[in-house]
C-alpha cells in the first residue's frame, strides 16, 4: 500500500456509513465493501450494525450484511448482536453471553465490529488511512469517547480523530449560503438537535478547539487555504431511535395477535416501519422453512402513527425541541432565524417526524436529501480545513459531602454551555476536613442533562433492550477516581482556615486542567495538570 487516503466513519446503532475523500473531484463518496455492505433503492451503500460471533477465543466474526445474507439475524442466538452501540459504556443488568470460553460484551462487540470494517476497507481499498474521523453522538459521555479512543489505539491510521455527528451532518449538507442550521439525527439508538452557525471562508481571528482525541497534529493546521469554522449554540439529545420503535411494533403484535418477541419479529417489525414511510399500508410474511409455519404481519400508518403517540415519541421530541431552542435563544437565536432545518438517520424519512417539524418550520426549510450519508461526508470536511468552535454538552463538578442529606452530592463547577478553550479559569478554595489530614483528595463528574432520564440497558431473553427511563436525578460519570487526590499538605491540614486554592479551566483540546496552590505555605503545588477529558 503506497497511497494514503482520508476516511470517515459514521458507526450508527442500525447502519454504518462510510465515506472517502475523492481529491480528484474535491468531495466525499460513501464506499461499498464488498460482502458487507447493502444497497438499497436509491440510498448509498450502507453496512448493517450487525455482528455474529463465529469464534470468540479467535477473534472470528461476521458483520454487516454477511450476516443477513446467511438469516443470523432471525433467529434468537446469545452469538448475534444488533444495537450494541446502545450498551457501550452503559450500566447492564442481567447477564452478558459467554461464547467460546470468553464473556463478550458490548465494548468487544463494537470493537470487532470496527476492526473488521478497517481491515477490510484497507485491504479493498489498497491504501493506508491517513486521517480517520469517527462521529459520536452529542449526547455521549465520557466513557464511550474513552472506549473509542482504545478502539482507535489498534486501527492503522496515521490521525484519529472525533467529531460531533450533528456537526459534521451540516458540514455534509454544504450549506454554504445559510450559515444558523438546527441539525436533526434521527438514528436507530439516538436522536441529537444541534443548532449550528457556519462562518464558510472567513478567517478565524483566535484560536478555535479541534474536536481532536489522539493524534500527533492536526490535518490542515498549516494550510494556507483560510480556515472555515463551525460554531454549535445548542445541543439536546436522548436515546430514542428506530430501534425503540422495531421493539415497540414488536410489543404490539405480541399483544394484539399473541406472536412470541423474537429476534425476528422485530427485524420483520424493522421491515414494517420502513414499508410506511412511502406507503400507507405495508406487510410482511416470513415462511420458517424448519416448523412449516408461516408468519404474517399487517400495520397501516394510522395505526402506526397511534403507536408513536402512546409511547410518547412527539413529547419527547417536543422536550428536546425546547431544550435546544431555549439554548439559542440565549445565544440570540430565535428560532425563526434559523434558515435550514437538516435531516439525517432512517427514523426521519417517517411521514409523521417530518409533519411534526412542519408545527415548527416551513416546509421550504426542511431537507432530508442526503439522511444516511451527510454526516459521513461531512466529517471529512474537516480534513479539507474545517476548524470546529465548540461548548461543552454536560456541566461538570466536584464530589462534596452533603450533611443535611447524609450522602454524597455535586456541586457545579463549570456549566453546560461553557465555550473553549476557557479563557477565565474557575476558582475555588478548600480546606481540611479532620485533623492532620495529609492530603485534599477531590472527585470531579460529569453531570448529565437533568430530568433527561437514564438509559437502561437489560436482556430479554437473549435479546438486547435498551429503554429511556424517567428520572429526575441527574446522572454522574466520575472521571478521576483512580487519581484523585490533587495535594499532599505538608505541614499537615486542620480544619477551621481554607488550605488550597483550586483553578480549573478547559483548554482548546477539551481538557480540563488544574493549578493548585497551598495558601498556607505559599507554594504551588500542581501547574496547568490535566485531570480529565471533557465532552
Amino acid at each position: 500500500m503506497t497511497e494514503s487516503a482520508n476516511y470517515a466513519i459514521d458507526f450508527g446503532t442500525s447502519n454504518t456509513a462510510i465515506a472517502r475523500w475523492n481529491p480528484a473531484t474535491e468531495k466525499a463518496e460513501v464506499v461499498s465493501l464488498s460482502d458487507i455492505s447493502q444497497q438499497l433503492p436509491n440510498n448509498p451503500p450502507l453496512v448493517p450494525s450487525l455482528l455474529y460471533v463465529e469464534d470468540a477465543s479467535q477473534d472470528k466474526v461476521l458483520v454487516g450484511q454477511a450476516v443477513r445474507d446467511r438469516a443470523l439475524d432471525v433467529k434468537s442466538d446469545p452469538r448475534f448482536f444488533r444495537s450494541f452501540k446502545r450498551g457501550i459504556a452503559a450500566p447492564v443488568q442481567g447477564f452478558l453471553p459467554t461464547l467460546d470460553g470468553k464473556t463478550v460484551n458490548f465494548e468487544q462487540a463494537g470493537e470487532w465490529f470496527l476492526q473488521t470494517l478497517t481491515h477490510q476497507l484497507q485491504q479493498e481499498e489498497q491504501t493506508e488511512i491517513n486521517s480517520l474521523i469517527l462521529t459520536v453522538p452529542v449526547d455521549s459521555f465520557e466513557a464511550y469517547r474513552n472506549w473509542l479512543t482504545h478502539v482507535c489505539e489498534g486501527l492503522n491510521a496515521q490521525q484519529i480523530r472525533l467529531l460531533d455527528e450533528p456537526t459534521a451532518a451540516a458540514l455534509g449538507y454544504g450549506t454554504a449560503q445559510q450559515d444558523i442550521l438546527l441539525v436533526i439525527d434521527f438514528g436507530g439508538g439516538t436522536v441529537d438537535f444541534s443548532l449550528v452557525k457556519l462562518n464558510l471562508g472567513e478567517e478565524s481571528k483566535q484560536p478555535l478547539g479541534f474536536i481532536l482525541k489522539w493524534g500527533d497534529k492536526l490535518l490542515g493546521e498549516n494550510s494556507a487555504q483560510k480556515v472555515k469554522t463551525a460554531r454549535v449554540y445548542g445541543k439536546a439529545g436522548a436515546n430514542l431511535g428506530g430501534g425503540d420503535i422495531d421493539d415497540w411494533l414488536a410489543d404490539y403484535f405480541m399483544k394484539t395477535q399473541g406472536i412470541e418477541k423474537s429476534a425476528l419479529t422485530t427485524r420483520l417489525a424493522e421491515r414494517l416501519k420502513v414499508q410506511l414511510s412511502s406507503q400507507e399500508e405495508a406487510e410482511e410474511v416470513y415462511f420458517d422453512e424448519t416448523t412449516l409455519n408461516t408468519l404474517e404481519l399487517k400495520l397501516g400508518r394510522d395505526r402506526f402513527e397511534e403507536i408513536l403517540q402512546e409511547h410518547d415519541f412527539f413529547d419527547q421530541l417536543d422536550e428536546l425541541m425546547t431544550q435546544v431552542l431555549r439554548q439559542g435563544r440565549r445565544n440570540g437565536i430565535e428560532a425563526e432565524d434559523i434558515q435550514s432545518v437538516l435531516l439525517v438517520g432512517g427514523t426521519v424519512q417517517i411521514p409523521a417526524v417530518q409533519q411534526w417539524l412542519n408545527r415548527y418550520f416551513n416546509e421550504k426549510k426542511i431537507q432530508c436529501d442526503q439522511p444516511f450519508s451527510a454526516i459521513a461526508s461531512g466529517a471529512l470536511e474537516l480534513a479539507q480545513g474545517f476548524q470546529l468552535q465548540d461548548f461543552l454538552y454536560h456541566s461538570y463538578g466536584i464530589r462534596y459531602w452533603n450533611y443535611r442529606e447524609n450522602k454524597h452530592s455535586w456541586h457545579p463547577i463549570i456549566k453546560a454551555g461553557q465555550p473553549y478553550p476557557m479563557t477565565t479559569p474557575v476558582e475555588i478554595t478548600l480546606g481540611a476536613s479532620v485533623q492532620n489530614q495529609p492530603s485534599i483528595e477531590l472527585i470531579i463528574g460529569e453531570l448529565g442533562s437533568e430530568n433527561s432520564g437514564r438509559t437502561e440497558v437489560y436482556f430479554d431473553g437473549n435479546r438486547l433492550v435498551t429503554r429511556t427511563l424517567d428520572d429526575p436525578k441527574t446522572t454522574v460519570i466520575p472521571l478521576n477516581e483512580e487519581a484523585k487526590t490533587i495535594a499532599n499538605l505538608k505541614p499537615a491540614g486542620n480544619p477551621g482556615r481554607d488550605r488550597v486554592k483550586i483553578q480549573f479551566w478547559v483548554d482548546s483540546q477539551r481538557s480540563l486542567r488544574i493549578t493548585v496552590d497551598d495558601l498556607l505555605t505559599q507554594q504551588r503545588l500542581l501547574q496547568e495538570q490535566a485531570v480529565a477529558e471533557l465532552s
